[in-house]
């Protein structure tokens, strides 16, 4: 497992890439969800998205190895993170994305110096080409969760969070394949275990839920929710321990909710946010976090939506 000294090395080695995204409240999003409803912003984040911490934190290590070549396998916002680090690092990166990805975020990759390989529909067919693909070059693959260089670069989140309100009640953070919550996770717990860390997936994008409830790591067919940022089968293998040790819930929203929370948080705060972000508020919003006139930090993870 990740710890704290690992959160703290990331946090010196990203400090000159990354944002400080600010925290930010809504009064009448608190008044809504019956708690103090804060916001960390890492939708204005670099690339649009918290991303680009745990991609940092894992291509400077690759490049400072002496690594020329660069791959990873994304649909979105891990894709265009390494695509900017390693083009600022000018080490050629190649973006394996599906079959069916959609033309704004192939432009994105493109525009952050990336190239971009189109191969298969699933997230385990595009692993497995990016991996080969690096082999083939003498390149380092990138996973976009399952490392400890990439969790504990994703942790830094969870430091600022403490850093920017230390009267922190409670903090609310969407679940993907676990980089994201395992490194808030292990800074938080290592530092204030008092405050509680709960997570969020979407309905039918249940893995992490249903692992936890299962004692181990399972597996669920492919899901359609709109929160495709949290599309995972299976938590990975390094990020789901963590969870077992230290998360204090996992909560379940509908696609339905999802959607009402971004409208929300468009119009009362005039931020656009991804479907993946608006999980924590849809779980906030539908009293699925059971607690009452808490400080209440919501993670918005991103806000690289296709406007179209």
């Amino acid at each position: 497992m990740i710890g704290l000294k690992e959160i703290l090395e990331a946090k010196q080695e990203i400090q000159d890439v990354i944002h400080e995204t600010p925290i930010l409240h809504s009064t009448q999003l608190s008044e809504i969800c019956g708690n103090n409803m804060y916001f960390k912003a890492e939708h204005l984040q670099k690339t649009g998205s918290f991303k680009i911490r745990g991609a940092t934190n894992k291509v400077k290590k690759a490049v400072k190895g002496k690594a020329r070549f660069i791959t990873t396998a994304s649909s979105g916002n891990h894709g265009q993170a390494v695509a900017y680090i390693a083009n600022q690092l000018r080490v050629p990166a190649t973006i394996v994305v599906p079959e069916d990805v959609r033309e704004s975020k192939l432009k994105a990759i493109n525009a952050y110096g990336g190239t971009v390989a189109k191969h298969g529909l699933t997230s385990e067919e595009r692993l497995i080409k990016a991996e080969e693909v690096a082999e083939q070059n003498h390149g380092v693959f990138i996973p976009p969760y399952n490392d400890a260089l990439v969790m504990a670069g994703q942790g830094t989140v969870g430091l600022e969070i403490l850093a920017q309100l230390s009267e922190t009640d409670v903090v609310v953070v969407p679940i993907g394949g676990g980089g994201l919550i395992s490194g808030v996770l292990t800074a938080i717990k290592q530092s204030k275990p008092n405050v509680k860390v709960i997570g969020v997936e979407p309905e039918t994008a249940n893995d992490t839920y249903l692992s936890l409830k299962n004692g181990e790591l399972t597996e669920i067919p492919v899901s359609t929710t709109i929160a495709d940022g949290l599309r995972a089968i299976k938590p990975g293998y390094l990020t789901f321990p963590v969870v077992q040790r230290y998360i204090d819930d996992i909560v379940l929203v509908s696609d339905d909710d999802i959607k009402e929370a971004q409208l929300l948080v468009l119009e009362r705060m005039k931020q656009l946010i991804e479907p993946s972000s608006a999980t924590t508020v849809a779980a906030a919003m539908h009293g699925k976090l059971h607690v009452k006139d808490k400080n209440v930090v919501c993670v918005l993870t991103g806000g690289n939506v296709d406007v179209r």
